[in-house]
């Protein structure tokens, strides 16, 4: 048996290539937006990649099943009850898909994460048809399960995630390999998802928290009061996926310093791609920062601007922009060009450049104690405030903060901080962006760094300590 893992790290996806090198055919479970991978393991392995399968309705990034299915000619497979609107065939609960000799694959109903949700049992036909491998997409992860609120009734949700798992999942003998769709860093699942990229069926049912609870009533209690930070633009993502077929989003042009000033002024969103000391030191007026060098560019974008909006991207050399782009259209955003040269050409032109003011924490501290102190804004997740603050602090999720602008002074200094930094670089340029003034980037040490040297941190009262 052919088995291939690849991950997108930005998103957190892990997708699979499985097949025969005998016969010279191959399939391709929840493939990403960027197809190459599974091209490229084609060529090398010598084998014809005919099928296309889908665990369900992707809510957290368009799928390259398109793209996949024009490349290669492969017919796309999703559940009846996807209501998938381009050609396919459609299966149902225990449907068979045999690859060679190598390999029978089993569809499990599985639902929860969305209706259609089915989970792909692999089977060895030379080991007595015995199953070896589970491909678990969106129901049951490392060290964790799927949230239940995207698609329906979040304890409908969590009610058939539990009889899903309980039912079907852990029914399975205990050395089946289990493959997820997501590892540690995906917002379909909370904060105990596990970096790994495998585990086994016995090690989750004795290790994975979410599987202690023998009771349905208390899962469902415990799974609507955990979930973490939602998709962006998940009804937009739903219906790209269920849709037409796709292969583009958007086509980036290479743009001059003047027709990229021309593009914002046509109402594109800027966004900068580079380091987030690149941005405090010198950017485009109005652009946002959101650096590609971290895990989860394109989501932390998406949650701040609409689907439909038109994106222009500044990368810190040619070719960054591009990969970045890539990153965007995974999430279904749309960019309309690229600054060719990077800021370098737009500095070589003297066109003006804003700035924003990085400190760290002793500096935070030495500004609160003066006579005109910041308002601290706080744009972490609900749970990471409830561990632990800066006293004082008002607290607005990044994502949040386009719709929460009129919470804020303007007659105040703001700065803003998270746990590392980026995502209050992100804050601090949205701040800018929108006419606030000055703005503050707290952008070494974060909340963890206030705490060093004895700097009192608040707790909410009632949060768990």
């Amino acid at each position: 048996m052919l088995f291939r893992q690849i991950i997108h790290e930005d998103l957190g996806c892990a997708s699979y290539l499985v097949g025969d090198p005998g016969a010279s055919v191959a399939a391709v479970v929840d493939p990403q937006w960027d197809i190459d991978p599974y091209l490229n393991l084609s060529r090398l392995h010598g084998v014809r990649i005919e099928h296309v399968l889908e665990t369900h309705n992707h809510a957290d990034h368009v799928s390259g099943h398109g793209r996949l299915a024009r490349a290669t000619g492969a017919t796309i497979h999703v559940c009846e009850l996807a209501e998938a609107e381009y050609e396919h065939e459609p299966f149902a609960d225990s449907w068979r898909l045999e690859l060679g000799d190598a390999v029978t694959i089993e569809a499990i109903h599985t639902p929860g994460h969305r209706p259609e949700h089915t989970s792909f049992l692999l089977c060895d036909p030379g080991r007595d048809g015995d199953p070896v491998a589970v491909l678990s997409g969106d129901s049951l992860f490392v060290g964790d399960v799927a949230r239940p609120d995207l698609a329906i009734e979040p304890r409908e949700g969590a009610a058939d995630i539990f009889r899903s798992l309980h039912r079907r999942l852990l029914t399975l003998p205990d050395e089946v390999e289990v493959w997820p769709g997501h590892l540690g860093g995906s917002v379909c699942g909370s904060s105990g998802i596990d970096l790994r990229t495998s585990s086994t069926i016995g090690f989750e049912r004795r290790h994975n928290r979410a599987l202690a609870f023998a009771e349905e009533a208390e899962f469902v209690e415990d799974a609507v009061s955990t979930p973490g930070e939602r998709p962006p633009n998940v009804e937009h993502i739903v219906a790209l996926n269920r849709g037409a077929l796709i292969e583009a989003i958007g086509a980036p042009a290479r743009l001059t310093p003047r027709g990229f000033e021309a593009a914002i002024g046509d109402g594109a969103f800027a966004v900068d791609s580079r380091t987030n000391e690149q941005f405090d030191e010198a950017h485009i007026p109005g652009a946002v920062s959101a650096s590609a060098y971290d895990t989860g560019f394109a989501t932390k974008v998406a949650q701040v601007v609409s689907p439909d909006s038109e994106l222009v991207v500044v990368a810190a050399s040619d070719g960054n922009e591009l990969a970045a782009a890539e990153l965007l259209a995974a999430v279904g955003l749309r960019v309309r060009g690229f600054l060719g040269g990077g800021m370098s050409a737009w500095r070589a032109e003297e066109r003006p450049v804003a700035r924003i003011e990085a400190i760290g924490p002793e500096q935070l501290a030495e500004r609160l104690d003066g006579g005109e102190p910041p308002l601290v804004l706080d744009v972490r997740r609900p749970t990471e405030f409830e561990t632990g603050h800066v006293p004082g602090s008002l607290h607005i999720p990044y994502g949040e903060l386009p719709g929460r602008l009129d919470e804020l002074p303007r007659d105040r200094p703001i700065a803003t901080i998270c746990k590392a930094g980026a995502r209050s670089g992100l804050a601090a340029s949205i701040l800018q962006r929108e006419g606030f003034g000055p703005v503050i980037h707290v952008a070494r040490g974060g909340v963890g760094g206030w705490g060093d040297e004895g700097r009192r941190v608040s707790i909410p009262a009632g949060a768990a300590r």
